[in-house]
């Protein structure tokens, strides 16, 4: 898959909306490595520091700052850059940043995907649409086993919502514009990503990193609740393999759950303390965590993916469990510390992954 994926963006004119985060950048880097021409619209990056800067691809990129509440500014972006295949990525990505601002949160998650769409609406060289939401679009019942992309969409809280709004959104245009028009369009719905170069507030591995760095114990807020975790490389594989086929053979264009295994479905608790084994063999240090639950706002205590769908349909397997990628979070971050190359060790994890198929990038 990953080496058909290699010869397939070759020259392939790729637009990708919110560039500049932490999954966009790792996103970036693979197009990049793969001889995409990338174009990337989204705000500055929204960390400091944040990973964009770290990794310098935006040099390598037409990186353009702009919100896509800009429906003017975007529509310009789109007639230059004239895309194959469209990415839609930015967001605003955090629970507990919605109940703060939850107008933001509505307008850039339900209306950004309006104005994106309407811009692959109005650029006659778009072939592939996907949108990137999360599993947190479904109505939650707490039950013990995955949800499918048949289940009911209604996420709790205003993040959540807007993301389930913003998939009513893609398929309302999708019927409305798109149906025989040649532009093919999906939606894909990830679990918990993490990896290397995540600098955000309110994510735990984030968290965990920033404790581990000032040698103090990680504060764990919820630590029974469960989620699937993959590392940041799984879901951009299976995005840039949703984008390939749908625009080989518009039959594959659907929705996507895109998420771990069953066994890599983890507590909050248990991945700290993953974090913390894995973090004190690679660095030498002892560090633990706390229980400190801060009566916070509402958050899922169980959710995870039925991805039967993907694999059936396109192929695809995930490739690290959660051991692995908490070894190359922590290898990542020891770099970055250490001052390293972060190029190089993202070009080198990008080889590791796609192993043995994705050769001489």
């Amino acid at each position: 898959m990953v080496k058909s994926n290699n010869k397939f963006y070759f020259g392939k004119k790729v637009l990708l909306t919110g560039h500049t985060g932490f999954k966009g950048s790792w996103m970036c880097q693979l197009l990049l490595m793969a001889g995409a021409e990338v174009t990337g619209y989204a705000l500055e990056a929204p960390t400091q520091p944040s990973l964009f800067d770290i990794c310098g691809i935006g040099a390598q990129m037409n990186s353009v700052v702009g919100d896509i509440r800009d429906l003017e500014h975007m529509k310009k972006v789109f007639a230059d850059a004239q895309p194959e295949i469209v990415i839609h990525m930015a967001a605003q990505p955090i629970v507990r940043e919605s109940y703060k601002e939850p107008v933001y949160t509505y307008e850039t998650n339900v209306m950004g995907t309006v104005n994106v769409l309407e811009c692959v609406r109005c650029t006659p060289s778009v072939k592939s649409f996907l949108n990137v939401t999360t599993d947190k679009v479904y109505l939650n019942r707490e039950w013990e086993w995955g949800y499918r992309e048949n289940e009911e969409l209604n996420g709790y809280d205003p993040y959540s919502n807007s993301k389930s709004c913003s998939e009513l959104v893609t398929g309302s245009y999708k019927n409305s514009f798109f149906s025989g028009s040649g532009v093919a369009i999906s939606t894909a719905r990830a679990g918990n990503v993490i990896g290397g170069g995540d600098f955000a507030a309110d994510r735990i591995i984030p968290d965990c990193i920033r404790a581990a760095k000032k040698k103090q114990d990680i504060i764990v807020r919820n630590p029974a609740s469960t989620r699937p975790y993959e590392h940041v490389l799984e879901p951009i594989a299976a995005y840039l393999m949703i984008a390939k086929a749908q625009y080989e053979d518009a039959g594959y264009a659907g929705s996507y759950n895109v998420g771990p295994d069953e066994t890599d479905c983890w507590t909050t608790g248990d991945l700290v303390t993953l974090f913390c084994k894995k973090w004190n063999e690679m660095s030498g240090d002892s560090i633990k965590w706390v229980n400190q639950y801060d009566g916070g706002p509402h958050e899922a205590n169980f959710l995870k993916l039925d991805c039967s769908k993907l694999k059936r349909t396109l192929g695809w397997h995930p490739r690290w469990n959660v051991e692995t990628a908490m070894e190359k979070i922590i290898e990542w971050s020891l770099v970055y510390f250490d001052n390293g190359d972060i190029p190089e060790c993202m070009s080198r994890q990008i080889r590791e992954f796609f192993a043995p198929n994705y050769v001489n990038i």
